[in-house]
């Protein structure tokens, strides 16, 4: 009797804890946002390109005095992009642009560690249901791999160009979107763990998947008009320059920023039907919540973009446009998981 009392704690702690699991990956998903919104600013201001090098480690130290400010600067003023577009820019300018590079990748580490650490002490407390072990670690992996395509957009930018190429932007964005949507999925679904410990994982449905994929086309051409900086070519809506087809180069479209202007400027409305048929099918799936989400954040990304053209690309619109592209994101795919549901 006594060796069985005992024993009791020691199993009661190796519980499952889905409920909390699920509190820990959304606060994840917070964390993602926000490296979407200081990426956008970092990309607003041209910053991405004032850091280098990349050191995983010892790059989260920024410099310290004079001399390191100086050596930094120096690296920099090697670069195209000073050379042909910020020669002569003052060490406090490049202090500013240095800033808000380094906090979008100290943000990067801190995710890294807000993801790994908790994972290892779930798992060595034995907290993670069964199933959900490898779903975690693929979480893991691909924010590492994020880095890694982090420093490879930085790369393209750093010898021949004065930009980075739109193509890598694009995947930085959404390889990071993905994992969001990632995130929010396994979330829910040890939520519903939590709720009814028979349940199963939810599965994506035609509807979802179709509705996501859309979305994602819409995503990547963004992205490609954030690396071109396509957004300037008009400030006209919904003419562009006075027409509706503008001319370009549409048998290069991917690398014309007209095409892409135009594409990503009307695809957004077949988004838009598409996150439609999406969120009804959640509701009538029951999650009425993720439906009103999906409607107030594909509403509001739609009026934002038109209103970033129509300001010249103004600070304010096009960084709340990539915000809420994000938060749609995470609607979407709450509202992809509602409809793949299952007892």
């Amino acid at each position: 009797m006594a060796r069985s009392l005992a024993a009791a704690p020691s199993l009661s702690a190796r519980v499952a804890q889905p409920r909390a699991i699920a509190t820990w990956l959304y606060a994840v998903a917070v964390l993602i946002v926000l490296m979407v919104a200081v990426g956008g600013i970092t990309r607003l201001t041209e910053s991405g390109l004032s850091i280098t090098e990349w050191k995983p480690v010892s790059g989260a130290i920024p410099p310290l005095n004079a001399a390191d400010w100086q050596a930094e600067f120096a690296k920099y003023q090697a670069t195209p992009e000073y050379r042909q577009i910020n020669a002569g820019m003052s060490l406090a300018d490049f202090q500013f642009i240095y800033f808000w590079e380094w906090l979008h990748r100290l943000l990067g580490r801190l995710i890294g560690v807000a993801f790994a650490l908790p994972l290892a002490w779930f798992w060595v407390c034995g907290r993670i249901p069964t199933g959900y072990h490898g779903r975690l670690v693929a979480l893991l992996a691909l924010g590492a791999a994020q880095g890694a395509v982090g420093w490879w957009m930085v790369a393209s930018g750093l010898v021949d160009r004065t930009d980075v190429s739109h193509y890598r932007l694009a995947a930085h964005l959404c390889l990071a979107l993905f994992i969001l949507g990632g995130l929010v999925w396994t979330a829910r679904d040890l939520t519903g763990l939590a709720r009814n410990p028979s349940a199963r994982p939810a599965r994506l449905t035609p509807l979802a998947f179709g509705a996501l994929g859309v979305l994602a086309i819409q995503i990547m051409f963004g992205a490609y008009v954030a690396g071109l900086n396509a957004g300037l070519v008009t400030d006209e809506w919904p003419l562009m320059n006075g027409r509706v087809v503008p001319q370009a180069n549409w048998a290069d479209a991917f690398d014309d920023p007209f095409a892409l202007h135009f594409i990503h400027r009307w695809w957004a409305f077949v988004a838009f039907a598409a996150m439609m048929l999406l969120a009804r099918a959640a509701k009538r799936a029951g999650d009425r919540g993720a439906s009103i989400a999906i409607h107030v954040a594909v509403g509001i990304q739609i009026l934002l973009g038109i209103a970033t053209v129509m300001t010249g690309v103004r600070f304010e619109p096009a960084l709340t446009h990539q915000i809420v592209g994000a938060l749609l994101v995470a609607a979407a795919t709450a509202g992809a998981h509602a409809t793949g549901r299952r007892a």
